[in-house]
């Protein structure tokens, strides 16, 4: 099957979307998105490109086979499912994977590698006596398609759960990615004891030097003793257990379900390690104090910034959230984002909800320039934006930063600076549009309505 043009599928977007249960569609559907890639349209994981093991093929053309240049900076990405109205149930049957892009910049750092170097996928699951994965069904009356969030009962590492990993006392790289539906994560490193009794604060223990993001890597380490995990989101860790030999280190959690208003099930444990093997050689990796260059945008060269809300309809009786949407907008609707190839905007996101959004933007990467409150009851009545405090400054891990998914938090206007550049040595003739989209990164919202497509317009 011949590759989609950027021009045939935007003019796929365009037309009215797939419903998600519509009748006809397989009920067993999947397409693969790379999430941080920089690629053409045919090649992101279109969530109407799914296909099936028996040849159908959703509404949008894909390319087939995909291509992937891999010619950004180095970076952490991952590739899982993105099928329309069902990611949600084959990400938590595992179309999940890591996909590091490596350059020399990077190489040249002498950062811990080889076996030294190790991905921790962090996901929750359920399971059932006989082992097997559980994803429970709506109860008491709730919509009978989609739970409004999931919440496991284990924290699984790489498939497996209660996890330890024997390390010898010198510095290791963790790529980290929070693989979850739905689960934030607020991760300190504590000492325990042999029966994995707290002995200890996370002062006691080694820090998280993180050292890049979801987009590449920081321009200096950064020391932390805390993360705050969402999903889609990576982290990139050294962490220096040489003086800590003989010692357990316990990696735990504590952040409330749904994050950040709690009432869900809260698993604390997600792994350890035990600094029991023996120094094999001299640790000869080195962590700089400066890593790459970062150049800040400058907002004042923005070409325009669009206020996108983020909304949920919430059951009168008990709270429960019946649906969200983005911009006020259904999945279906006609594309309102449109930038144009090479500009940058600012995308400012008004969270009219009480929950924390973790939100991503396909293709594209951005830096994060400040949170600010605002008048909800206001802007959702009457669309006026009345801000209700100064502008709050990122995160310590998120500026300086490369990003391309960004922590919402509720009754804030969260705003990122964004270009919109068309993947390196694309041809595009004047008006051709390139659709990719945007959406919530819990699965579950994901799936039912907070998802948008936008297109780049040449």
């Amino acid at each position: 099957m011949a590759g989609a043009t950027g021009l045939e599928l935007a003019a796929s977007c365009i037309r009215k979307g797939v419903p998600k249960q519509q009748e006809g569609v397989p009920e067993v559907r999947t397409v693969v998105h790379v999430h941080g890639a920089q690629v053409l349209p045919e090649n992101d994981g279109y969530p109407e490109s799914w296909f099936t093991p028996d040849g159908k093929l959703g509404a949008v053309a894909a390319a087939n086979p995909s291509h992937y240049p891999n010619d950004q900076p180095a970076t952490m990405l991952w590739y899982h499912d993105h099928a329309l109205g069902i990611a949600r149930l084959n990400v938590y049957a595992g179309l999940t994977g890591m996909y590091l892009i490596r350059d020399e910049e990077e190489q040249a750092l002498n950062l811990p590698g080889g076996p030294y170097e190790i991905p921790l996928l962090i996901q929750d699951r359920s399971f059932g006596a006989d082992g097997s994965l559980l994803y429970p069904p709506p109860k008491n009356g709730m919509h009978p398609m989609w739970m409004q969030e999931f919440f496991g009962q284990t924290i699984c590492v790489n498939g497996k759960a209660a996890p330890y990993l024997e390390v010898e006392p010198r510095r290791y790289r963790f790529r980290m990615v929070n693989g979850s539906n739905s689960r934030f994560y607020h991760l300190t490193l504590v000492p325990v004891d042999e029966t994995g009794k707290l002995n200890g604060q996370p002062a006691d223990a080694p820090q998280f030097r993180q050292i890049g993001t979801d987009s590449g890597l920081l321009p200096a380490p950064l020391s932390l003793y805390y993360l705050i995990f969402s999903p889609g989101e990576r982290f990139d860790i050294i962490i220096d257990f040489s003086e800590h030999k003989g010692v357990n280190l316990a990696l735990i959690n504590d952040a409330p379900a749904p994050y950040a208003r709690g009432g869900g099930i809260v698993p604390d444990k997600v792994m350890l390690f035990k600094v029991t093997k023996p120094l094999i050689a001299k640790d000869n990796s080195s962590l700089p104090e400066a890593l790459v260059p970062w150049t800040p945008m400058n907002p004042a060269l923005a070409a325009r910034e669009r206020t996108l809300s983020l909304t949920e309809m919430d059951r009168p009786t008990d709270g429960y959230t019946m649906i969200g949407l983005l911009g006020q907008k259904h999945w279906d609707d006609p594309i309102t984002e449109d930038p144009k190839a090479g500009s940058t905007e600012i995308w400012s996101f008004a969270n009219c909800t009480g929950d924390v959004h973790p939100i991503h933007l396909h293709l594209v990467r951005f830096q994060v320039l400040n949170r600010q409150s605002f008048d909800v009851k206001t802007y959702v009545a009457t669309g006026q934006l009345n801000y209700a405090g100064i502008p709050m400054p990122p995160e310590a891990n998120e500026r300086p930063a490369w990003k391309d998914t960004i922590k919402t938090y509720p009754g804030m206007i969260t705003r990122v600076i964004v270009k919109f550049d068309l993947p390196t040595g694309t041809l595009a003739k004047p008006g051709e549009e390139f659709c990719y989209v945007w959406h919530c990164h819990v699965l579950e919202h994901e799936d039912n309505e907070m998802m948008r497509p936008y297109k780049i317009v040449a």
